[in-house]
């Protein structure tokens, strides 16, 4: 699922312009000043974030919300939700300056949504483990799958009780080299005898402790052989793709490859 950030004094035209020319399922998320407030744009599956969103009655984040979309959706707009970083799309008057910005107009009516929609196509997509497992229950070889395994790698906050806490880790990719190795090792998992699909995905950027790094999703015929594809998957991504990773303690800030090859 590809998400953008709509903001502006035009932000909710934006939004409904984007909802109805997107190629795809568009869910939004806004944050209502009333939580009562229903209102949506039309065609849209909305979240509305705080008191306001019913389907629990909880309080729920834009990461919560982006959570529950990324599963069946192709797209994702978080409007006129201030401080939310990503791929952003300005329409209207806007004080602030966007560190990502994808488009910007006037009026909604001037956005180009064809480029929009081409520039989002190279970012680095919302996924979690929810959505890549369903994307793989949509194989044509579904009928053929008993089993479906997965690993998921988080950000560790300590190793041992005494350590400084780890804060963040942050990644970098030489993007082509390491998404063209991603879809190589998937491909070549992906002819093994009773392997039907496999999906890599690993986060860049800044990943807070506790959250998650890395996924791997394994459809197969049976058990066995989804286990071993999964840890070859997981082994042969951390060995192969070139991904750097900083680390931000409580006490320090390293790069891990620098201080492994000491």
């Amino acid at each position: 699922m590809y998400t953008t950030v709509v903001v502006g004094s035009d932000a909710d035209a934006a939004a409904e312009r984007l909802v109805s020319t997107l190629d795809g399922r568009v869910g939004v998320v806004r944050e209502a000043a009333d939580p009562a407030d229903g209102s949506t744009a039309v065609g849209a599956t909305t979240y509305t974030l705080g008191d306001g969103w019913r389907a629990d009655g909880g309080d729920l984040s834009v990461d919560g919300a982006l959570d529950r979309l990324a599963p069946d959706h192709d797209y994702a707009l978080v409007v006129g939700v201030d401080g939310v970083r990503g791929p952003t799309v300005v329409a209207g008057d806007y004080d602030d300056d966007p560190e990502n910005l994808l488009a910007a107009a006037e009026r909604a009516a001037d956005l180009d949504a064809e480029q929009i929609q081409d520039g989002l196509q190279e970012t680095e997509p919302y996924e979690t483990l929810e959505s890549l497992v369903a994307a793989v229950k949509r194989s044509p070889d579904a009928d053929y799958a008993g089993a479906i395994a997965t690993f998921t790698g988080r950000v560790r906050a300590k190793e041992d009780a005494d350590d400084e806490r780890t804060r963040f880790l942050e990644f970098e990719k030489y993007d082509a080299v390491a998404d063209e190795r991603m879809d190589t090792i998937a491909t070549e998992l992906e002819q093994r005898d009773g392997v039907f699909e496999v999906l890599l995905h690993h986060r860049t950027g800044r990943v807070p402790d506790g959250e998650d790094i890395v996924f791997v999703v394994v459809l197969a015929g049976h058990r066995d052989e989804a286990f071993r594809t999964v840890e070859d998957g997981i082994n042969r991504l951390k060995d192969e793709v070139p991904l750097f990773k900083k680390e931000v303690t409580e006490a320090e800030t390293f790069w891990v490859h620098e201080r492994d090859d000491r």
